[in-house]
């Protein structure tokens, strides 16, 4: 018997799907290329439905150090 291994569950949603990270304030910003509500970039967003959970959890992990570049 092989067990499986314990996958978080996310509300709404099957076991593997990552949250969009999108706030519905789509806006790209000229000068960085990045969404001023998410802070992904074009083709970021445009691939997100097709992307893999190893490459959605990657593009989160960008998003932090984003965010703190962008001055107040």
């Amino acid at each position: 018997m092989s067990s499986k291994p314990k996958l978080e569950l996310i509300p709404g949603g099957r076991v593997e799907d990552v949250p969009s990270p999108c706030i519905n304030v789509c806006r790209m910003d000229s000068q960085t290329g990045w969404c001023e509500g998410c802070f992904r970039t074009i083709d970021e967003i445009a691939c997100w439905s097709g992307a893999t959970r190893e490459d959605k959890l990657a593009v989160l992990a960008k998003l932090a150090a984003r965010k703190s570049s962008i001055a107040p």
